[in-house]
């Protein structure tokens, strides 16, 4: 039975994209002729056309970092309700969010998301999102160093984390600053194919590995070993897999390297929908091997509770042997380094538009970047657990002002605005809530409260939405 109901949620995600997101693409409408930034304005840096396969690989390789992998293994400890939120949330949130928001940015010569947010919801969101996606972009350059460094001294042992931190932060450098063709587009295929070796291995090999898919099915018991609530701690520790506001910062990049408006769906929508895939067959994985005896007679979810890390390397190496799991590792790690990467290559372009410096210079993108990795260095020192807390709250705060700007705009051009409006509410709802609940990094109230207030923030928020915006007439819906 769990056997099938796998290949149940991957169907529906394969038909999520099908259908809803042709829906979604008709809902905004726009020019479908429209014609692209790197074919209007190139600048072989930032703006500069690359075949549709290759942004559609560096897309998905953008967005699915650690999140679809280590926060789908910890999101397992809730049990099977993870399933619903990974393919329903794929499907009529992120997914939509991250090609709403592409399209959003194409009509407007790849603007960045802060100055998007900006033109819907005013001078002061501005200020916020730049301060905002700065910051959350920074926090994934930290994140996505120490993790893969820590993964990267496991498998080959002798040189320490310091020393692998050290050469993903130099390749980090490199990738910031040199036109994106010259690195990034040459190394992502190679990347690639780790990636996908790693999530077809798994998908392949656990139910030829002789255990059990989805031995619990049951949706309405919380299995979390210490009893944390569902709502809301779930909607936060699985992200990526499901909606993440780091994506939105990413769609700008690659909307300036696509050179067909006409195959934005398959791009943006299709790189999530992938991306939630990865995140299903860990989900997958995960769940199956709860009960596994793994590491020292640790079981899968003693492991992820200790540390999520270990547990996605034991269970690689449980489904694909010693040399297969050290491989598929490895296409875990080149998930991370290829989105510490380009977020701090979107953390260079952000900061550029405060402060109104032109990228086409290598002595203008020195001067950016060099501070920006002596912040990332500071940080790095802190102690993950708080830093890794505080991203993924500051991530699905980030999608609820990019919902909130795509529905300002789909209600200014009359379209349906309620397939992004109510996506906004539940994340809205959710991220207050979290804010007021979460026991170690929240304010600790009862779940209660914090859920009234949550649920108080939100409609507070619609009311605004619906008195202030009022639809455009046709000259100026632009």
């Amino acid at each position: 039975m769990g056997f099938f109901v796998f290949i149940l949620c991957v169907f529906l995600l394969i038909a999520g994209y099908v259908v809803y997101g042709r829906f979604v693409e008709r809902v905004y409408g726009g020019n479908q002729q429209l014609e692209m930034p790197c074919v209007q304005n190139p600048d072989g840096v930032d703006y500069a056309p690359l075949p549709t396969w290759r942004v559609f690989l560096i897309q998905l390789l953008n967005i699915a970092g650690l999140g679809p992998v280590v926060g789908a293994v910890s999101g397992c400890l809730f049990g099977p309700v993870a399933l619903l939120w990974i393919v329903l949330g794929c499907i009529l949130a992120g997914a939509m969010h991250d090609f709403l928001a592409a399209l959003m940015s194409a009509e407007r010569n790849g603007q960045n998301l802060p100055e998007q947010v900006g033109e819907n919801l005013g001078g002061v969101a501005r200020y916020v999102m730049r301060f905002v996606c700065i910051f959350l972009l920074l926090m994934v350059g930290v994140v996505f160093t120490l993790l893969p460094a820590g993964m990267l001294q496991s498998i080959f042992g002798g040189a320490g984390v310091m020393f692998w931190g050290c050469v993903i932060l130099g390749y980090y450098f490199l990738a910031t600053i040199l036109p994106i063709q010259a690195l990034i587009g040459r190394i992502y295929p190679f990347f690639g194919a780790l990636f996908l070796f790693m999530a077809a291995g798994l998908a392949v090999m656990l139910p030829l590995s002789g255990y059990e898919v989805l031995p619990n099915l049951d949706l309405l018991t919380n299995g979390h070993p210490k009893g944390v609530s569902v709502w809301p701690m779930l909607f936060v520790t699985i992200a990526c897999g499901a909606i993440s506001g780091f994506h939105a910062t990413q769609s700008p990049m690659m909307v300036r390297c696509l050179p067909k408006r006409s195959n934005m769906r398959r791009v943006f929508y299709g790189a999530m929908v992938v991306e939630g895939l990865v995140a299903l067959i860990w989900a997958v994985v995960g769940l199956s091997l709860r009960d596994v005896l793994l590491d020292g007679g640790q079981t899968m979810a003693q492991l992820t509770l200790d540390n999520p890390s270990a547990a996605v390397y034991a269970a690689c190496r449980e489904l694909l042997g010693e040399q297969g799991g050290r491989l598929a590792v490895l296409g875990v790690v080149v998930l991370a380094i290829t989105s510490g990467d380009t977020a701090m290559r979107s953390c260079r372009l952000i900061l550029a538009d405060v402060v109104h410096v032109s990228q086409k210079s290598l002595l203008n993108r020195l001067a950016l970047a060099i501070p920006l990795f002596g912040i990332v260095i500071y940080v790095s020192q802190i102690d993950f657990s708080v830093v890794w807390r505080y991203f993924g709250w500051g991530n699905q705060l980030l999608a609820c002002f990019t919902l909130w700007s795509i529905s300002v705009c789909l209600r200014k051009r009359a379209r349906l605005w309620l397939v992004s409006a109510l996506p906004a509410v539940f994340m809205t709802c959710m991220c207050t809530c979290f804010l007021f609940y979460a026991p170690e990094c929240g304010i600790n109230l009862p779940l209660g409260g914090a859920t009234g207030i949550g649920a108080v923030v939100s409609g507070i928020c619609l009311l605004a939405f619906l008195h202030r915006v009022r639809r455009q007439p046709e000259n100026g819906q632009e």
